[in-house]
């Protein structure tokens, strides 16, 4: 009979012992918290509700108790006389003024920027790169340094004192930040699947809206937000280009409130409130397209 002789078997620890290499160190089941951050967080929260509480709380009091109680307590009988106040005082007209005039701003302004940033990442003329050169020129030109030129020819043609003067600069000044940000997000979508649509014998029209649509939608839910805040508080151009009060928008209604309620704060702080609730509405419909359009690409 053979006798086979067996390798005597090694175990990690002689392994390692032979080697010279350490053993790996055990990873700890819980990892050390973050109290510095975890402390700045508080403190950033902190600040951030401490004047959306005081605005809140202020609406709910009656004037008299807003100058003889602490400002920082809730009030001790709330009520909503003042929100009722402003509510009577055309508050919806300028609600649907503005309304008008945000929804009218945004949506040609993502038709517009969508189409031309998909012709300046999918195109390959010198004329589409100069006009993206002009696109970034256009960052560098301040609102307030062009009021003047726009005041002249909003009233040349004749739209002086219309809502259709506040959407179309709107428009102008929106455009340049928009193209940008979705050429970022158009250069994203692969290629390959732009080529494989164009052999399937789709046209530019198509895969413009059936593959770069969908993809780039969160970008546009971001942009479409971002410039809805912006013409919502727009004060520049509703202050220089209309007068009437048929054609008053929030900013200025807010504003006409503040001399009209000049002791009256809670009265004012109420129609803060109001002016806001569109705005978290309109966050809390686009929360989940927001967030993926602001961390896209952090992943990569």
């Amino acid at each position: 009979m053979m006798s086979t002789l067996s390798a005597p078997r090694t175990t990690p620890s002689d392994a390692n012992t032979n080697t010279g290499a350490r053993p790996p160190r055990a990873r700890s089941g819980r990892e050390r918290p973050n109290i510095l951050g975890g402390l700045g967080g508080w403190i950033w929260l902190a600040i951030i509700i401490l004047p959306i509480y005081y605005v809140i709380i202020t609406s709910l009091k009656r004037q008299s108790e807003y100058y003889s109680s602490n400002p920082l307590l809730p009030p001790a009988s709330p009520t909503l006389d003042n929100y009722v106040m402003v509510l009577e005082h055309d508050f919806a007209r300028y609600f649907l003024n503005s309304a008008i005039v945000t929804i009218g701003s945004v949506i040609p302004i993502l038709l517009v920027c969508f189409m031309a940033s998909y012709a300046i990442v999918r195109g390959h003329s010198r004329f589409l790169a100069g006009t993206n050169s002009l696109f970034l020129l256009g960052l560098a030109i301040p609102l307030q340094a062009t009021i003047i030129p726009i005041y002249f020819m909003v009233t040349r043609a004749n739209m002086y004192d219309t809502l259709l003067a506040l959407i179309l600069p709107s428009i102008a000044f929106a455009i340049p930040l928009s193209v940008i940000i979705l050429n970022t997000f158009m250069r994203n979508v692969p290629n390959e699947l732009f080529e494989s649509m164009r052999l399937d014998g789709c046209s530019n029209w198509q895969m413009l809206w059936k593959l770069a649509f969908p993809l780039v939608k969160p970008a546009l839910v971001t942009v479409g937000i971002y410039q809805g805040l912006q013409v919502w508080n727009s004060f520049l151009f509703p202050l220089i280009l209309t007068q009437s009060a048929d054609v008053a928008v929030l900013p200025l209604s807010l504003w006409a409130f503040q001399g009209e309620f000049s002791m009256n704060i809670p009265a004012i702080l109420a129609s803060v409130v109001l002016t806001s609730i569109p705005l978290l509405v309109l966050y809390l419909v686009g929360r989940k397209q927001l967030l993926g359009g602001l961390t896209a690409g952090f992943g990569k």
